[in-house]
C-alpha cells in the first residue's frame, strides 16, 4: 500500500496510486523533476484536450487573472469573461440551447440539470442507464451505474431508475412521470460504448412524445473528442438539456449544464436561488474557456479522425487487442483479461507514455490524446504502445 498522499497531508483516493511528480507541461507533455518527460495520451482524463499550456489560453488567464479574480456569488454582477464564454459555446449549440449556467464540475452539471428537469416538467422520476458514469456527487452517483461504488454510500438519491442501454424495449419505462433521462452520448467509462443511432432516435422520440426532459452527458465526450464538437452530432439528434466539464475549462475546473432560457429561469424564482454557486462562473476558468472553445470552433476534424484511425490500425495490427471501441480520439483498447491491461499500461508508462484504466472496464485500457497532437508526438506514443502489447502480452 502507498500511503504517499496521506503522509504529505493530503487526501487519497487510491491505495496504488501512479505517484508521478509534475513539474511542469506543455504541449503533450508532463515534465518530471529528472528531466524526464512522459507524453500524456489521456489528456488528463479528456481536461487538456488542447494541449498542456496552450499559449493561447494561457495568455487568457493571465489577462484576466490581472483584471480581477472571484467578485461575488454567480448571477449578481455582470462579468465579461461569463458573457464571453457563454457567446463562444452557444454559438457551437442548436438555438434552443440557448443559457449556460457554469459550475465547477461536471458533476455539478449533471447535479443542476437533474433539478431542473424536475422543477420544469413537476415531475419526480429520473431515467438513466446500465453502464453510465456521471460523477461523484451524491446526484451524479444516484445515476450512476456502478452498484459496487454506490454501496456503501447508500441510501443516495431516489425516484431513479437504471435502464437498459442500448435496448429498444426498455425504452417504454420512460413514461409520463419521468422528468428526465440521462445518458452518457457514448458511455465512457463502461470502455467507449457507443450507441445504435437508431436507439438514439427512438429515445429522443420517447422522451418528446412523454414530456420527458432529454439530458444528454458530454463531461467526458464533448468538447471536439469524439471528432465533432459535441458527440451528439454523431446521431443526427438533439438533446433538450447538455451537460458539460472536463475539456470545457480549457485545464481549469469548470462545468456548465446548458437549456433553454424559458427554463433555465425557472432557477431564479419560486424559490429564488433555486440553484446558485459561489465560485460557478469564477471568471478566470470562463476566460480559459472562451479560449477553448474557439479552438475547437477552428479544429481540422477531418485530422482529428485521420488520427484516430491510425491509432485504431496500429493496434489492432499487433493481434493483441480483443477489441477497440473507437469515435474519434475517444478510444478504449480491450485485451484478454485485467492482468495484460495492468502490466501495458505500467510498461507504457516506464517508456514514457501515459495512458490509464476505466474504473468499471478492468479489461480495457484508455486512449485520449490531444486533439492537437503532432506527428511527430503521435509516432512516439504508438511506437512504445505498439511495443509494449507485442514484447509484453
Amino acid at each position: 500500500m502507498n500511503d504517499s498522499f496521506l503522509e504529505q497531508g493530503l487526501a487519497q483516493t487510491t491505495l496504488h496510486p501512479l505517484g508521478l511528480e509534475v513539474t511542469r507541461a506543455n504541449g503533450s507533455f508532463l515534465y518530471h523533476p529528472d528531466g524526464k518527460r512522459t507524453l500524456d495520451f489521456i489528456s488528463g482524463i479528456g481536461v487538456s484536450s488542447f494541449g498542456h499550456n496552450h499559449p493561447e489560453i494561457i495568455a487568457a488567464i493571465h489577462d484576466q487573472v490581472d483584471r480581477h479574480l472571484h467578485v461575488m456569488v454567480y448571477g449578481e454582477f455582470r462579468q465579461s469573461a461569463q458573457h464571453q464564454a457563454a457567446d463562444h459555446l452557444l454559438t457551437l449549440l442548436p438555438s434552443h440551447l440557448d443559457s449556460v449556467y457554469f459550475v465547477n464540475s461536471g458533476a455539478e452539471a449533471i447535479d443542476a440539470a437533474m433539478k431542473l428537469t424536475r422543477r420544469s416538467t413537476q415531475r419526480q422520476k429520473i431515467c438513466s442507464f446500465y453502464g453510465g458514469y456521471h460523477g461523484n456527487t451524491y446526484g451524479a452517483l444516484s445515476v450512476s451505474a456502478n452498484a459496487q461504488r454506490k454501496r456503501p454510500f447508500a441510501p443516495l438519491v431516489g425516484d431513479v431508475e437504471q435502464l437498459p442501454w442500448n435496448d429498444l424495449e426498455g425504452l417504454g419505462s420512460i413514461d409520463e412521470s419521468t422528468a428526465g433521462v440521462i445518458l452518457e452520448t457514448i458511455q465512457g467509462d463502461a470502455g467507449i460504448r457507443i450507441p445504435d443511432e437508431t436507439w438514439m432516435v427512438a429515445l429522443r422520440r420517447r422522451c418528446t412524445d412523454v414530456g420527458a426532459k432529454l439530458v444528454l452527458d458530454e463531461i467526458q465526450c464533448g468538447m471536439g473528442r469524439t471528432g465533432k464538437a459535441f458527440a451528439f452530432e454523431h446521431f443526427g439528434m438533439e438533446p433538450d438539456y447538455l451537460c458539460l466539464g472536463k475539456a470545457l475549462g480549457g485545464g481549469l475546473p469548470m462545468g456548465a449544464l446548458v437549456a433553454p432560457s424559458n427554463e433555465m429561469r425557472l432557477f431564479a424564482e419560486k424559490p429564488s436561488l433555486g440553484h446558485i454557486t459561489t465560485f460557478g462562473g469564477h471568471p478566470v476558468p470562463c476566460a480559459a474557456s472562451a479560449v477553448a472553445t474557439k479552438l475547437l470552433a477552428q479544429m481540422d476534424w477531418e485530422r482529428v479522425e485521420r488520427i484516430g484511425q491510425s491509432i485504431e490500425d496500429r493496434i489492432l495490427a499487433t493481434g493483441k487487442a480483443q477489441k477497440v471501441r473507437r469515435k474519434g480520439l475517444y478510444i478504449a483498447v480491450e485485451l484478454a483479461d485485467a492482468s495484460q491491461v495492468q502490466k501495458v499500461v505500467e510498461n507504457a508508462l516506464n517508456q514514457g507514455v501515459l495512458i490509464f484504466f476505466f474504473l468499471s472496464t478492468p479489461q480495457a485500457f484508455r486512449i485520449a490524446p490531444p486533439l492537437t497532437i503532432s506527428e511527430e508526438e503521435l509516432s512516439f506514443g504508438l511506437e512504445v504502445l505498439t511495443t509494449v502489447l507485442e514484447d509484453e502480452i
